[in-house]
């Protein structure tokens, strides 16, 4: 019989919620996120800092004897809501979840064992869109070296490691300096792109690209679900709070009842998309039918993050429109996730295959 999944939190992960929120109440204000994206240096570093080194959050999934926190998704799932709660210019996920769970996957400990001290950022080099059952692009190894260009890395900037898959099957870590990184434009401004040139860089095989890359990819998709779930939360929580102060003829905006019944359908769509990301988060750590439930998750998340946004957008008025206020870098954050590491509709796809539900 199919052990049902765990939805609440535990004490332990709402003690390290209060902890990530206030660290981020401190450090990562809306204001200093809008200055920073206006920069040339919009990653926070000094965030990342705090929250690898001082909390050792960077470690939560590589096991103990490997110098992690030897936790698990679920504890990882709580903070990537704090960090959509924030949205939070950090390289968290690229690094503590998509290039750790690669090296997990390949089973190199030196590696895997600076990333989860956080002194060293990895990025896996596949495009942020790419589903985790999608053929992903492999550079060419020829004469002992690394030759092509991949395109729609996230994180790559900040990266001191890159995990390049090669076209010889090997899954390949590359110091960033090796590589010729170019910023591309890209929408969501807290979590950056770029173009990755290789031509000619020695690396170091870890293991097999194939398996590793298919179980990192699945590892993020399962969690973005978490952080669009703290996108969603904050927005909606922010639109409530402005309708019960802003006031039209003399009474809250938020007293009108067709903004209730609005605000009462996003709550909905909330509270289901919570219970998507923690089933999806609880599947991972124990490895039950975790494909199922990332599909699931993935397939729900990314139209109820926008919406949220959108409505939050919507219904704060003029002043929503403004760059000094917020809610755009909630809305292109939710934009982005909802193409990254596949699209709604791939999911649903994929989910068909899983169930055996195709369509006819």
């Amino acid at each position: 019989m199919t052990k049902a999944p765990d939805l609440l939190y535990s004490e332990e992960e709402e003690a390290l919620r209060a902890a990530v929120r206030d660290l981020l109440t401190d450090h990562c204000a809306p204001a200093d996120v809008i200055g920073r994206v206006e920069s040339d240096a919009p990653h926070d570093l000094a965030l990342w800092k705090s929250l690898a080194e001082g909390m050792g959050l960077a470690g939560l999934l590589v096991p103990e004897e490997q110098g992690g926190q030897g936790a698990s998704a679920r504890e990882v799932a709580v903070v990537l809501e704090e960090l959509g709660r924030a949205v939070a210019p950090v390289p968290y996920l690229t690094s503590a979840v998509v290039a750790t769970e690669a090296l997990l996957a390949c089973g190199d400990q030196e590696l895997l064992g600076q990333l989860a001290s956080g002194r060293t950022i990895g990025a896996l080099a596949v495009a942020l869109h790419s589903a985790p059952d999608a053929a992903v692009t492999a550079v060419r190894l020829e004469n002992g070296g690394l030759h092509g260009e991949l395109t729609g890395i996230a994180d790559a900037a900040v990266a001191d490691v890159l995990l390049v898959p090669a076209d010889d099957g090997g899954l390949y870590a590359v110091p960033a300096h090796a590589a010729t990184v170019t910023p591309q434009t890209s929408l969501d401004l807290t979590r950056p792109l770029a173009t990755v040139r290789l031509e000619g860089a020695a690396g170091r095989r870890v293991g097999d690209a194939e398996p590793a890359v298919r179980r990192a990819l699945r590892a993020a998709a399962g969690l973005l679900a978490s952080e669009q779930l703290g996108v969603a939360d904050w927005t909606l929580t922010e639109t409530v709070r402005y309708l019960k102060e802003r006031k039209q003829f003399n009474r809250p905006v938020g007293g009108f009842q067709a903004l209730k019944h609005r605000l009462a359908q996003l709550w909905l769509e909330v509270v289901n998309l919570r219970a998507a990301a923690r089933a999806a988060a609880d599947a991972l750590a124990s490895g039950t039918d975790a494909d199922v439930s990332v599909a699931v998750a993935q397939a729900y998340a990314a139209p109820v993050a926008v919406h949220a946004a959108e409505e939050a957008l919507q219904l704060h008025g003029g002043i929503g429109m403004t760059w000094e206020h917020p809610v755009h870098l909630y809305l292109k954050r939710a934009k982005a996730d909802s193409i990254a590491y596949g699209t709604a509709g791939a999911h649903r796809a994929a989910l068909a295959e899983l169930i055996d539900l195709r369509a006819p």
